[in-house]
């Protein structure tokens, strides 16, 4: 088990998938991350794509590496990421988030592109546990920033929580052409979201009410684990309520939200990251973010 230190957490946002075989700006922000972090006893990932009518963690030893997309190059099938699982969190996830009842997955899931194109980059050597925990499709935005808070015990026990999504993720909308940025809506919805982000988490649930939300957020999967991120951040306070303070030279006060990397691409997506409790050395890496596969429709790939 880890020691007595606080983890971190974070929320990235993961674009394509082949972002997991690509360097850029984000993977290499991704990697930088991945070092800074103290080496967890587990990771529980919450990804927008294991989004289902229920809230279920993972409870496998052996994940399987899920292939949810269509359309890429077959290189990409081939990616494996073997992370063992760890059937005893998903005990400690029930207890703690009560009265909300969490189901135990044994069979149905595992580690789906939304965890790995990030891990492959962040925890390359697979060895650390991974658990995902699914987005209820039925539950309204203070549902997941409540479950989002009452998760914050086990950042005490070891355990690193990263959310996997995008801020905006309009696939329908998506341009080659502006590989390296974004529509003047997914700007402007990106940049409020930060504000929000920074200087008061809890209320990211309002965003519902942004004038470019329904641009921004056509189906609500890939912005929902941003809740689970602000609702630790809210949970977490200032820092200095939970007593935080810089370790190691790495770490913020634990309730410091923090930019990891951001910027917008192909029009409609928002690749901005946030950790929490962590501050990050600036990644050197340049480039945009992978884009969806020549001539198959971005709608059409699941990414």
């Amino acid at each position: 088990m880890n020691d007595a230190r606080t983890m971190p957490a974070a929320f990235f946002g993961h674009g394509s998938p082949m972002n997991a075989l690509e360097l850029n700006r984000y993977t290499h922000a991704w990697r930088a991350f991945g070092q800074a972090v103290p080496r967890p006893r587990a990771i529980l990932v919450v990804s927008a794509h294991w989004y289902i009518n229920a809230t279920a963690v993972t409870a496998m030893p052996r994940p399987r590496t899920i292939h949810d997309f269509y359309g890429f190059p077959q290189e990409l099938f081939d990616v494996q990421y073997p992370a063992p699982g760890l059937p005893e969190l998903a005990e400690e996830v029930s207890d703690i988030v009560q009265p909300t009842w969490v189901g135990a997955d044994i069979d149905s899931w595992g580690i789906d592109h939304g965890t790995w194109s990030v891990l492959r980059h962040a925890f390359p050597d697979a060895d650390i546990p991974v658990v995902q925990l699914s987005i209820n499709q039925f539950k309204d935005f203070g549902y997941h920033l409540d479950l989002g808070a009452r998760l914050a015990p086990l950042r005490d026990r070891g355990v690193l929580i990263v959310a996997s999504g995008n801020i905006v993720h309009n696939l329908a909308g998506i341009s080659p052409e502006l590989a390296g940025t974004g529509f003047d809506w997914a700007q402007r919805f990106d940049a409020d979201a930060k504000e929000r982000m920074l200087t008061d988490p809890a209320g990211i649930a309002g965003l519902d009410a942004h004038s470019d939300f329904a641009s921004a957020v056509p189906t609500p999967d890939h912005f929902i684990p941003l809740l689970y991120l602000a609702g630790l951040a809210a949970a977490a306070g200032d820092g200095e309520a939970r007593g935080g303070v810089p370790r190691d030279g790495a770490a913020a006060p634990d309730g410091t939200t923090r930019v990891l990397v951001d910027g917008c691409a192909y029009g409609s997506l928002s690749m901005t990251a946030y950790t929490l409790g962590l501050d990050v050395p600036a990644a050197a890496g340049t480039g945009p973010a992978a884009q969806a596969p020549d001539g198959v429709p971005a709608d059409g790939t699941n990414l």
